[in-house]
């Protein structure tokens, strides 16, 4: 209780008797020295400033500070696997082929080649029915009046085109 109020030679005290254990704990833990001592200090300056919060009835003062200790070298394990992970999924993503512009307009040139390809092998009133629905945003209606057909004769060759298109082009439906 002496630490708590600020006695220094009382922390001087405590210092001397939990120094050498807390060490050997945090370094059973991070394997580190160098950890482990910078591990070591945040603990005995934490007991430092929170001495006020240890209750003697809830146990020593040696295990208050253990477990003080081990909490802290476990977050630290804890936040090194963190920032491992971190690097890693960075590393994953700087792996990633970025966008390939040239690649994109090669594969949109080959599917426009085939999908011309397959409007090719339609019959001419199937092809003209298509052609207006879908390239020139025609209504089944506006179809059927431009091309001065019932509507539906115009839906049957859109169907009928349609299926041919999506048979040609190896879409499943």
């Amino acid at each position: 209780m002496d630490v708590a109020r600020g006695d220094q030679d009382a922390f001087a005290r405590v210092y001397d008797a939990v120094s050498g254990p807390v060490l050997g704990l945090v370094r059973s833990v991070l394997r580190d020295p160098a950890q482990s001592e910078e591990v070591t200090q945040e603990v005995l300056v934490e007991v430092w400033r929170t001495a006020a919060r240890f209750r003697p009835e809830k146990g020593s003062a040696m295990t208050w500070v253990m477990t003080l200790a081990h909490r802290r070298a476990v977050d630290r394990v804890r936040s090194a696997q963190a920032s491992t992970e971190r690097e890693h999924r960075a590393a994953l993503l700087a792996e990633l082929p970025a966008y390939d512009e040239v690649a994109e307009q090669v594969e949109a040139r080959l599917e426009q080649q085939r999908v011309r390809r397959c409007l090719g092998a339609l019959t001419r009133l199937q092809r003209e029915a298509v052609t207006l629905a879908y390239y020139r945003g025609l209504t089944y209606r506006e179809v059927a009046q431009l091309l001065a057909l019932p509507l539906g004769t115009v839906k049957t060759r859109l169907r009928d085109g349609l299926i041919r298109l999506r048979d040609c082009l190896g879409v499943s439906a």
